[in-house]
């Protein structure tokens, strides 16, 4: 289920922070980590997706269009059965599978039974596609 490769220049796992203030986040990222911006878009609910490189790794960053504060995505190879796995292992659904999903092939949603919200969908590159990390 998990062993698709993930985008160019992410891993498996990435953290998604969401916020009241993206500008002032994305400053001090930038400022206390050497953040650099690779992509920014703005959502279909009016809040802004940004995607930084930390050293090795990619965080994104959005709001503040969600009551979330953090999540955490995942690129898989199976979205469906992803899904239903998280359900079975007593997770709540907060977005069903569904094709184009913000930007991702396919992607659905859950809460943890602990109250962390997960995302998770597959890669496939589109000429359409934000640019490699």
């Amino acid at each position: 289920m998990l062993g698709q490769s993930p985008r160019p220049g992410f891993h498996t796992v990435t953290p998604y922070l969401v916020v009241d203030d993206l500008d002032r986040m994305i400053a001090f990222v930038k400022d206390a980590f050497g953040a650099t911006e690779h992509y920014r878009t703005q959502g279909g609910g009016g809040g802004t997706h940004v995607e930084v490189r930390i050293g090795d790794s990619m965080v994104m960053i959005g709001g503040p269009d969600t009551p979330r504060h953090s999540m955490i995505f995942l690129y898989v190879e199976d979205v469906d059965a992803v899904y239903a796995a998280a359900l079975k292992a007593d997770a709540i659904s907060t977005m069903p599978p569904a094709d184009d999903l913000f930007g991702e092939p396919r992607g659905a949603g859950v809460q943890d039974p602990c109250g962390n919200d997960w995302y998770f969908a597959n890669w496939t590159k589109r000429p359409d596609a934000p640019p490699a990390a």
